[in-house]
């Protein structure tokens, strides 16, 4: 279950394999290590008439972008990672031959000369994130600045931003029906992560539930 509605085609893996029994097994915090984020800004629609006449100008990559990312092992970081929680490092199992439940992303969330890593780690049969951490490059390593452990959340990369959603489930939700989900979205400012905006969706029990309730018959009169 990887859900994110952050906005620029954030994938969206929904609640549809969470296993509320996984949900149970995997008790753990949220911890906002160095944390910010923020939203999309709205600069408003450009004039028509200086639309018109504007000439496009060469782009120049920014340091931060122009140098190409280099893959990193994601699960050997996590398991090397003392801010990482023994739970998760103990869940985290390949699914099968050498292959890791491990979700990592690439890009510019710190500024900094090389590109920022986000892990998601996932359970292997439902795919429920477990935690999600972001890690920046300091000199010959890297270095834990984020990290959310809790059943259920998943991060992204939108346009700068660290977009974090969990899925909220509530007494009686089926495994592939949650009650809603929390979009945080963090940016960094000041050398750390602060929260910029805080979204909760619920979700409609009634959608999918069949089709609707035939209305009762008028009562008629008898003369």
């Amino acid at each position: 279950m990887r859900g994110l509605t952050g906005g620029g085609g954030i994938r969206t893996r929904a609640a549809s394999g969470a296993a509320v029994a996984g949900l149970a097994a995997v008790g753990l915090f949220t911890v906002a290590c160095s944390t910010g984020g923020a939203g999309v800004q709205d600069e408003g629609s450009a004039h028509a008439d200086t639309a018109d006449k504007a000439t496009p100008s060469p782009v120049t990559p920014s340091s931060s972008t122009a140098r190409k990312s280099q893959s990193v092992n994601a699960v050997k970081l996590i398991l090397s990672d003392p801010k990482v929680s023994e739970r998760v490092k103990a869940d985290l199992k390949p699914c099968g031959r050498n292959s890791y439940p491990v979700d990592t992303s690439y890009g510019n969330l710190t500024g900094g000369t090389s590109p920022d890593v986000v892990v998601n780690v996932l359970t292997c049969g439902d795919a429920v994130g477990m935690g999600t951490y972001v890690y920046r490059e300091n000199g010959d390593k890297y270095e834990n600045v984020f990290a959310a452990e809790e059943p259920a959340v998943y991060s992204a990369i939108d346009r700068g931003d660290l977009v974090v959603t969990k899925q909220v489930y509530t007494k009686g939700d089926s495994v592939t029906g949650p009650s809603g989900e929390e979009v945080t979205t963090w940016r960094w400012s000041g050398g750390k992560f602060t929260q910029q905006y805080w979204v909760r969706n619920d979700f409609s029990k009634a959608v999918g539930a069949g089709e609707p309730a035939a209305p009762d018959a008028a009562p008629t009169s008898e003369n």
